[in-house]
């Protein structure tokens, strides 16, 4: 992302296009604007969070959550997202619109695309230390420069265990050394930032879950092979 892409997500205009249509929460798509710099991103905005009995209010702080795990990894897998409070609706997340064939997703990729499939178990990596409670098929996506991105993280990082995801079909295989590296110094400390978007048991249970894979060096496998979400795509 170059620091005029940064500074339209950052502090660019934001005007409404749109609302996604059979989202969960109230999700939009928003025109940024900036000098003569323009784009597009997906706006969520904590008033458009429907109640849940397990996460607290603030699903965006979440997004912005997941962003920054995926670049203290250095995975580069989470579209930029930050959080902004000067936007139509008030406070919320504004994520990087990725330009990208919808009709393409996690089961299409994985089927007709082998050359995705270390992104794709990349992915199933990520989502078990997010503890990501909703990896549908269309969270993933395939940028039109052939970059594979995940989104939706608002149900990340509980201190339950929640996973929930259609990526198993890399399950128990093993981690290659360089992903292991990249994950450890996670086991140790959260990076600031991101601490600071999550409390004292989900900050806990994320280095939890970094041991463990440590530990195992495999991909999560499902022994219950119920933990998916719905709808599937």
């Amino acid at each position: 992302m170059t620091d005029r892409d940064l500074a339209l997500l950052t502090l660019g205009e934001v005007e409404l296009v749109g609302q996604f249509a059979r989202s969960s929460n109230a999700t939009f798509l928003v025109r940024l604007s900036h000098g003569d710099e323009v784009a597009q991103a997906v706006y969520k905005p904590e008033a458009g969070e429907q109640p849940l009995s397990d996460f607290d209010p603030g699903l965006y702080k979440r997004e912005r959550a997941a962003y920054l795990l995926s670049e203290a990894l250095g995975w580069g897998m989470v579209p930029p997202t930050v959080i902004r409070e000067d936007v139509p609706l008030g406070v919320g997340s504004l994520q990087w619109f990725i330009d990208c064939d919808f009709r393409e997703h996690y089961f299409t990729l994985a089927a007709e695309d082998p050359s995705t499939h270390p992104e794709l178990a990349r992915m199933a990596l990520f989502d078990f230390i997010s503890n990501n409670t909703d990896r549908k098929s269309g969270h993933v996506l395939r940028g039109g420069d052939g970059r594979i991105w995940g989104i939706d993280h608002g149900l990340c990082f509980s201190a339950a265990f929640k996973l929930r995801t259609v990526i198993w079909d890399f399950a128990g295989e093993a981690i290659p050394d360089g992903l292991l590296a990249d994950i450890a110094p996670l086991a140790e400390a959260v990076p600031e930032e991101l601490a600071g978007l999550l409390d004292d048991d989900e900050n806990a249970a994320l280095k939890r879950r970094a041991r463990r894979i440590l530990q195992d060096g495999t991909l999560p496998v499902d022994l219950t092979g119920s933990r998916y979400p719905w709808p599937l795509v």
